[in-house]
């Protein structure tokens, strides 16, 4: 065979398997309804051949054990049970389904919303889990997962109030007491957008809602999500308008940049949702 003729038959393989390197994913919006999202195409055949002698995903099959980085503060997705000393929830659910089709076990590393991305740079975990927002600025530094959820920032407040904050506008206003949680998406939408309005920050992700229920605070802004949850938590607590949020966001794993590992993500997580195990995880914590 001549060289020319090598050189195509090179470049026609990785076309192949580049087109094969597709995977199409189905997921669910915030309230159970099934959304298409855009096939999430991997990086080429070069780029996948480059890292196959290094991936993540071989690291992991060789250590027999999957490191998962999750904050425990954040349900449905992430709690850490204070009587069983154990997480819970959604992704956490997930996580442990995907290390059973990996076949190794799981370990759950506790992490923050401010050192979620520095963490998994560190190499403190595999990936991460728990209501991860996909935001530009993580993409810089790492990759994200298919999606698994549309979603986006609207506000909780006491139900008597729920008129008074329909619009960003309304919340903005001198005397409005805006409580956010430190270090994720929360806090970096209040910064961006609210100017006059007093913000205070709350450590504590888990008791953040017993603040406006005591009138400590007068709303939060988060995810829709975690709106509609809430407000079954917590009687005096209305979601406001969860099903026309303030913008555009969605959940994902958040990865390093090791496109083999994200390749296999991205397929586990198509079959989980074509076969009802996606669902039925959504169903039990969301329903």
């Amino acid at each position: 065979m001549s060289v020319h003729t090598q050189r195509r038959s090179g470049r026609s393989l990785a076309a192949a398997i580049g087109a094969v390197l597709v995977c199409a994913v189905t997921v669910l919006s915030s309230t159970g309804a099934v959304a298409q999202i855009a096939p999430s195409t991997a990086a080429s055949a070069p780029a996948a051949a480059q890292h196959a002698e290094t991936s993540r995903l071989d690291a992991v099959l060789s250590a027999g054990t999957l490191r998962v980085g999750t904050t425990g503060d954040y349900k449905p997705f992430t709690y850490l049970n204070p009587q069983t000393q154990k997480f819970e929830g959604m992704d956490i659910d997930l996580a442990e389904a995907m290390g059973k089709a990996l076949g190794v076990k799981v370990e759950f590393v506790k992490t923050s919303w401010s050192t979620l991305l520095p963490d998994l740079l560190a190499d403190k975990y595999d990936i991460a889990v728990g209501g991860v927002s996909v935001t530009l600025e993580r993409q810089k530094k790492a990759l994200f997962s298919a999606p698994l959820m549309r979603d986006g920032k609207t506000p909780i407040t006491r139900c008597e109030n729920k008129d008074r904050f329909q619009t960003v506008a309304d919340i903005d206003k001198p005397g409005v007491r805006l409580i956010v949680n430190p270090g994720g998406t929360n806090e970096k939408f209040a910064r961006a957008n609210i100017r006059t309005a007093q913000i205070e920050v709350h450590p504590d992700n888990v008791t953040i809602f017993d603040q406006i229920v005591a009138g400590k605070a007068d709303l939060m802004i988060t995810d829709a999500v975690e709106t509609r949850l809430q407000q079954k938590l917590h009687p005096e607590l209305c979601a406001v308008h969860p099903d026309r949020p303030f913008d555009f966001s969605e959940k994902a794993f958040l990865l390093p940049r090791d496109i083999v590992l994200k390749l296999w993500v991205d397929q586990w997580l198509h079959q989980t949702v074509a076969t009802g195990q996606y669902q039925a995880v959504f169903d039990r914590w969301l329903k």
